[in-house]
């Protein structure tokens, strides 16, 4: 398996999640000694407000920034260690095109999209979303983003790779996705989603099932990733 990464991206969102993360902890570390001086008078009360706002504001971005770029082992890191030996067939990509995880080969486009949520993941097929449940309620609070509305993301990603394909006047792909849950406390029972759903270490499991369920012209891979060279 091939791997291009965007080195250089990566480590620039890296130091935007420490600078906003460190920027936060110390404009609410700010409000608080303010609002220990004022605490008798309360003149101060407004600025105490903004400087608590800010902070929340600016430590949410640091979680999502330092859950992507900053913790090691990075998603794209795991990916890429959980693909190994996958076949030389596959060129995986992160942060180069479009999207931020691709995988490229005998089956066409595949978005791999990572969740590091805990707890037990189903998929509402009512709905059409996915869900979790249990899982920390204080790394939700603190430390862990809502799995939130999944199929718009998904939707989304998909809709980029069409984009790009039409964009670069590219053949047509077979064009599908994975979801990953990396957090080894996960447990996922989705079996009825659209795309396969999987814990991170049935993966490579679920890459070669779709190798053998959808086929791609060798020759349309080939000019989409002549592309990245």
């Amino acid at each position: 398996m091939k791997v291009l990464s965007n080195d250089k991206l990566i480590k620039r969102n890296r130091t935007i999640g420490m600078l906003t993360s460190l920027a936060g902890l110390g404009i609410m570390v700010g409000g608080f000694i303010i609002s220990i001086q004022d605490i008798n008078s309360g003149q101060q009360f407004g600025t105490v407000l903004i400087a608590l706002i800010l902070g929340i504001i600016l430590s949410q971005i640091g979680v999502y920034f330092g859950n992507r770029w900053g913790k090691s082992p990075r998603p794209d890191e795991i990916l890429t260690a959980s693909l190994k030996g996958i076949g030389d067939k596959y060129t995986l990509m992160h942060y180069v095109a479009n999207i931020p995880h691709l995988l490229v080969g005998p089956s066409g486009l595949i978005a791999l999209l990572p969740y590091q949520q805990g707890g037990k993941i189903t998929y509402d097929s009512v709905k059409g979303r996915w869900k979790q449940k249990g899982g920390s309620a204080y790394w939700k609070i603190f430390g862990e983003e809502r799995l939130g509305r999944v199929d718009l993301e998904v939707r989304g990603e998909i809709d980029d790779l069409k984009k790009l394909l039409a964009k670069n006047g590219l053949p047509e792909l077979p064009i599908t996705a994975i979801l990953a849950f990396t957090n080894p406390k996960a447990t996922v029972d989705a079996a009825d989603a659209p795309y396969p759903t999987v814990p991170i270490s049935k993966i490579k499991e679920a890459v070669r099932k779709l190798q053998k369920d959808i086929t791609a012209d060798p020759e349309a891979v080939r000019l989409f990733l002549a592309l990245y060279k």
